[in-house]
């Protein structure tokens, strides 16, 4: 099933959660919302699903316009960040509950929560209480529970937010290997740009109640539409466009911010044509890579990404004195294009 949403906006009181926002979620796709806090990602999923109203705007499910359905007319599963599972109810009877509720037959409800703890490999922990699980056993629960009524559309509202970094990442593998084998239309809330890029076969970001830019992973990093893109999607150097940077560069397109992703700056022992001399300040390892906190002579911060071969090579220690040349650098009109709609 297709999500379309139609010139949805929503406000709270003062506050304007969401602008008049239009895009569409293609049936099967796995599709991530995408901002900070604040940016209206978690109010429109939560309008999908019906547990808030437009105050304009239309949802329209499967080409069925679904804007006035209640929550349970519109084949929606929804995961929340803190599991709400009942404590009182045992896993298979957490898994079972919607279906009892419905008047699934027993036999029918049996088979149904045994194929689903199987495929949230959870299979042999049926018989437990929440509070005996991890956190992940948790969430996998709540993702069980979510899809046994048979949703047409599966929203998760940041699922993995309350969960340590190593779960968090386990997690994101077994979801999207789950989404290959269910092919449910999903769509999840996240302020994580690493969960984004890699889970989703789609990225809408969401910017202040506004789409800036709806693409692949891919498209969204390489091709970021608007300064903010660029800023919160990956890590990225802002520099003033002063007139040394210019001299360098010229012509740069547009008149702003100059925008250089650290793994596209060069480092050198002596100058060289179109470099800046750079001073370093701390040297930070992060496992793959080192992250060098660099200043130029005019006082601006860079931060580049080196090898642990190049560390070596140049046997740098804070205080060097270094040179940095750009491979590329972004720069953006004043008023940039804002897609949103998905093709």
């Amino acid at each position: 099933m297709g999500i379309k949403i139609e010139n949805v906006a929503k406000r709270f009181g003062s506050f304007q959660a969401l602008e008049p926002v239009s895009l569409e979620v293609k049936t099967g796709s796995l599709v991530a919302l995408l901002g900070p806090s604040g940016s209206g990602k978690s109010t429109l999923l939560r309008i999908i699903a019906g547990l808030e109203t437009p105050d304009t705007g239309n949802i329209y499910l499967s080409a069925q316009d679904a804007t006035d359905r209640k929550v349970q007319e519109r084949n929606v599963g929804f995961v929340f960040q803190h599991y709400a599972l009942f404590k009182h109810m045992t896993v298979r009877k957490n898994v079972a509950f919607a279906l009892e509720i419905q008047g699934w037959p027993q036999a029918r409800i049996q088979h149904r929560v045994e194929m689903l703890l199987n495929l949230v490999q959870l299979e042999g922990l049926s018989d437990r209480y929440p509070a005996q699980l991890s956190g992940g056993q948790r969430q996998r629960v709540a993702l069980a529970r979510a899809l046994a009524i048979e949703p047409q559309v599966l929203l998760l509202d940041e699922p993995f937010g309350a969960l340590d970094a190593k779960v968090r990442k386990d997690l994101r593998d077994w979801l999207r290997r789950l989404h290959d084998e269910v092919h449910v239309t999903t769509v999840f809330v996240t302020h994580d740009q690493e969960e984004a890029m890699e889970i989703a076969d789609e990225i809408v970001v969401m910017n202040q109640g506004r789409v800036e830019q709806i693409g692949s992973p891919a498209e969204v990093y390489e091709n970021p539409a608007t300064p903010f893109v660029m800023s919160f999607i990956g890590a990225v150097n802002v520099l003033s466009p002063d007139a040394t940077w210019q001299a360098l560069h010229h012509p740069l397109p547009g008149n702003g911010e100059v925008f250089l992703r650290p793994h596209d700056i060069e480092i050198f022992s002596t100058p060289v044509p179109g470099s800046l001399s750079a001073t370093v300040q701390r040297l930070i390892h992060l496992g793959w890579t080192i992250r060098l906190e660099l200043t130029l002579d005019d006082g601006q911060a860079l931060t580049a990404h080196i090898s642990h071969e190049q560390l070596r090579d140049f046997q740098l220690q804070p205080q060097a004195v270094i040179y940095v040349r750009p491979k590329s650098v972004r720069t953006f009109e004043p008023v940039a294009e804002v897609k949103t709609a998905v093709a």
